[in-house]
């Protein structure tokens, strides 16, 4: 396995015993997963379908997974966190951005902290720009299941800490810095770490896209997927409104979900106009003006409209008794570019019409795009009509992944571009056979090879996966019992420091008493 900059300064530091470095060394690693896919499911692994093949009841099942399952643990020796005496200061950084952005930057963090051997104060989400919610972190995520779950990898504090100076007592100051983005390890074990050195601590902002995603290093990838699919828990009440909400879809059998990006400010974005009134693409082109509505739309790069998400269901063979989650924010346009969508599919739910009581007082808040968020993880089947750039969408599709191999239906706007425009010019021959063909031409959420520009939050396979019976050693799963070598290993360091601090401790009152 090739070693970047970030495992061999992770390997200078072997403080385990003897004793234990064997141990770990034999038993390689284990291996932390949630569900595995069910047996269930097409036999279609990483291959695509045909269209004659496809029975679309079958979409409810989970994708199959070929023998593949979630697997993050490390697999190679894998050294507790620095100690608060070895480690080389403070990090602290400022999420930016929505909330799967901030999620995406929470594990860039700890991965971070990780290769910089520092400590890591609990993120900072910027939850005032855009969201106008001051719940921050704390309000958002459990606290203490993200220390536990990442007790092994980094030590979190929940601030920097005071420091007494010249008699007075002050909190440490941490020195600000602006990383560039898709900054590599280089720049953190560098540049970063120097500041960190010279200042005792560090503040990272803004800190969105702000570690480069392609790292020839598994063992820093998997961290990201500890940290993004196990540590990045939402709070007891979100995570109960969310259950909730699903059970209640389910009850009457199975419910897909639908990420609709038809909002102002994607649309302003991908520079899509033409079926807006004169006074919306005014409002469009404040933010927009360069850009030609058909040519963007050819290349795949406007957002779907309900109507168009609607037809294609409709092409697809969903009948119109399917039960349908809407996650979105405000769609723009409103009821007029609705009304089509719901003639075809009347089922329509959201998180307020089907959530217990008065949900929230602000829906764009936070705790409200987390609640859709969890109701698209677990719904039969996930669509998200506009994935790149959609943090939200991407990391979904990464987490159902991730999470059994959760069917997802990806249109691909490029190709489907050229059959709504010819059903708009009057030539609708053979319309739902062209949707059909295009749309079946996927894998559905199964493991696949990743592409670029394809996200490694969008597609953790191979790095976060693992094969029981695996042809490849570097496929194959570890033995399960990760845990308590880790365990023992972070327990070795825990009575190391404590037998040093007694130490310490006896050598001052030895000193105190020749003194006295």
């Amino acid at each position: 396995m090739r070693r970047g900059p970030g495992e061999a300064l992770l390997r200078g530091r072997r403080r385990a015993p003897a004793r234990l470095w064997v141990a770990v060394a034999a038993l390689v690693a284990g291996t932390i997963w949630l569900c595995s896919s069910s047996s269930l499911g097409l036999t279609r692994g990483a291959s695509y379908y045909k269209v004659q093949d496809v029975d679309v009841n079958k979409l409810w099942r989970t994708a199959d997974s070929n023998g593949w399952r979630a697997s993050s643990a490390p697999r190679s020796y894998w050294p507790p966190p620095p100690t608060e005496s070895e480690s080389n200061g403070y990090l602290r950084v400022r999420c930016n951005g929505g909330l799967n952005q901030q999620r995406s930057a929470i594990c860039n963090a700890v991965v971070a902290a990780r290769i910089m051997n520092a400590t890591l104060v609990l993120p900072e989400l910027d939850t005032n720009s855009f969201w106008r919610d001051e719940s921050g972190f704390v309000g958002i995520y459990d606290v203490p299941h993200f220390i536990k779950t990442l007790k092994y990898d980094v030590r979190i504090v929940m601030s920097v800490p005071e420091i007494t100076m010249n008699g007075k007592t002050k909190k440490l100051k941490a020195h600000q810095i602006r990383p560039p983005r898709d900054a590599p390890i280089t720049w953190y074990t560098t540049v970063a770490l120097e500041k960190m050195k010279k200042y005792g601590a560090v503040y990272l902002t803004p800190f969105s896209h702000r570690l480069a995603e392609d790292i020839d290093d598994p063992e820093l990838q998997r961290l990201r997927c500890r940290v993004n699919y196990h540590a990045l828990r939402f709070k007891p009440n979100i995570m109960k409104i969310s259950s909730e909400i699903v059970n209640k879809l389910r009850s009457e059998g199975h419910f897909m979900s639908i990420h609709l990006r038809f909002e102002m400010d994607m649309l302003a974005f991908a520079g899509c106009f033409d079926i807006f009134t004169p006074k919306e693409k005014i409002i469009l082109m404040k933010y927009q003006k360069r850009l030609v509505h058909r040519e963007r739309r050819i290349i795949g790069k406007c957002p779907l409209t309900p109507e168009e998400v609607g037809l294609i269901l409709r092409a697809m063979r969903f009948d119109n008794t399917t039960r349908i989650y809407l996650a979105s924010g405000e769609l723009f346009g409103g009821k007029r570019f609705m009304k089509p969508f719901k003639a075809l599919f009347p089922r329509l739910e959201n998180h307020s019409t089907v959530g217990p009581g008065k949900l929230e007082e602000n829906t764009r808040g936070l705790a409200g795009s987390a609640i859709d968020y969890m109701v698209c993880l677990l719904s039969d089947i996930f669509i998200p009509t506009y994935d790149g750039p959609s943090n939200f969408a991407n990391n979904l599709m990464g987490h159902r992944l991730y999470y059994g191999f959760r069917t997802t239906i990806t249109p691909n706007r490029k190709a489907l571009a050229p059959i709504f425009m010819d059903r708009e010019a009057g030539r609708a021959a053979g319309f739902d056979e062209r949707v059909r063909q295009v749309m079946f031409n996927t894998h559905f959420g199964g493991p696949h090879k990743r592409f670029h520009p394809e996200s490694f939050y969008t597609n953790s396979w191979p790095e976060c996966f693992c094969q029981t019976n695996a042809r490849n050693q570097a496929d194959r799963c570890p033995p399960d019992n990760i845990n308590d070598v880790l365990e023992s290993q972070f327990q070795g360091v825990e009575d190391m420091e404590e037998l040093k601090s007694a130490n310490m401790t006896d050598s001052a009152s030895q000193t105190e008493e020749t003194m006295i």
